[in-house]
């Protein structure tokens, strides 16, 4: 399978391989990662692949011991949650 991830998103996943990363089945994940790490273009990406909802909840809900509480911060105040 091809890597689908761009230079500016693959750096905020490091930890995984990303030959076995699937976008669905990855997300929470994904979306964490690039949130918590990512550059404008990394988020950019990010939204052009999932929309504002998904993303939304993966910030109101998220994954334990996985998000910087600043990063957490500022999203949460971003979409408003």
């Amino acid at each position: 399978m091809k890597n689908p991830f761009p230079p500016s998103v693959a750096v905020c996943l490091w930890s995984y391989d990303l030959n076995k990363l699937d976008l669905s089945e990855h997300k929470s994940h994904i979306i964490t990662n690039v949130l918590n790490y990512g550059t404008h273009d990394a988020v950019e990406w990010l939204f052009s692949h999932y929309n504002r909802e998904e993303i939304a909840q993966y910030v109101k809900n998220p994954l334990p011991g996985e998000w910087d509480k600043k990063s957490l911060n500022f999203w949460s105040v971003m979409f408003n949650v």
